[in-house]
């Protein structure tokens, strides 16, 4: 079913903030122990909650989009971000790792089947999970679809989304010079891993300021540069996956495979004016998946936090345990 919902002027509230009851750091080899939490009810219905990035780490708001008496919530922080140690690296760091890891701490923690809960990255990782484990798979719930697409790339670092934020584009292209201007995921990859940590830190936060800037629609302009290692991690292993495509083995590897998960239920969020991931992939994703329910926002941007965007989500999870 598509529809375009019309008003948000009373937005439903998000879950009261939690506290872990249980957290540890797990160790999934390669070198990488990744952190891993749970809260809400031990005997509820498990959800696992992927973040976006790649390298963008959960945060405590996250916990929020889910009624905490029916729900087992699972978060962690992906190899090289967050709390995961060793931090901002990209050795042993792929896609398929992070999906070896997934199915890990399934198992580790005693997990038959999962819902999935993911936006931008987190909805590419949540697809290409359900499309490898499809039977560990109740539901998913997206927000902000990323196919991991050369079209979709193109956009946010070709120029499209540049269109629209002409003054910022020109901050984040001008740090490069003009004969590396024609691929800006090359020229920032050879500087984020310069090796020189002033260097790395300089371009990172120029690469986090890009997409923070354009997350979400109440943005004005560009904030205060994010914490250097934060935007380190961060930059590095999106530049990392993005210089790989995901390490995908075709471009519309996600739209291919959808046949496998076709069964499966799923929910999309996606905000009509998103920035970064722009609606087109929803609607394609939609398009080839029968069971998927499709909602744009009519005045939202890409990020979690938009009000329109967190009331449709906390209504996707409540009917689920209704």
């Amino acid at each position: 079913m598509d529809k375009s919902t019309q008003s948000h002027t009373a937005a439903q509230h998000l879950y009261p903030h939690l506290e872990p009851f249980a957290h540890q750091m797990l160790d999934v080899g390669d070198g990488h122990k990744v952190y891993v939490e749970q809260c809400g009810n031990p005997e509820g219905r498990a959800v696992v909650i992927l973040h976006g990035g790649p390298g963008g780490g959960c945060s405590p708001a996250m916990r929020r989009y889910f009624n905490p008496e029916k729900w087992r919530v699972v978060l962690f922080d992906q190899r090289g971000c967050g709390r995961s140690r060793p931090h901002a690296s990209v050795e042993a760091n792929t896609t398929w790792h992070l999906i070896q890891d997934i199915e890990f701490i399934r198992q580790t923690l005693g997990i038959d089947t999962w819902a999935l809960f993911g936006g931008s990255w987190g909805a590419t990782l949540s697809l290409l999970y359900a499309q490898r484990h499809a039977k560990r798979v109740t539901n998913l719930i997206l927000r902000g679809v990323f196919l991991m697409t050369k079209s979709e790339l193109d956009w946010f670092y070709g120029g499209g989304a540049g269109q629209f934020w002409p003054d910022l584009w020109a901050q984040f292209t001008d740090l490069v010079p003009a004969g590396e201007q024609d691929n800006l995921i090359a020229a920032y990859s050879r500087r984020l891993f310069s090796g020189d940590h002033a260097t790395e830190v300089r371009f990172a936060r120029m690469w986090a300021k890009w997409e923070n800037t354009l997350a979400s629609m109440a943005n004005s302009g560009p904030g205060g540069d994010s914490p250097a290692e934060y935007a380190r991690a961060f930059a590095r292993l999106e530049n990392h996956y993005f210089v790989n495509r995901g390490f995908l083995p075709e471009d519309d590897h996600i739209l291919r495979n959808m046949d496998k998960i076709a069964h499966i239920p799923g929910v999309i969020v996606q905000g009509r004016y998103d920035m970064i991931c722009p609606p087109v992939s929803a609607k394609s994703l939609h398009s080839l998946w029968p069971g998927s329910a499709l909602t744009i926002v009519p005045r939202a941007g890409h990020a979690l936090s938009e009000p329109g965007i967190s009331a449709e989500l906390v209504r996707s999870t409540d009917a689920l345990v209704e």
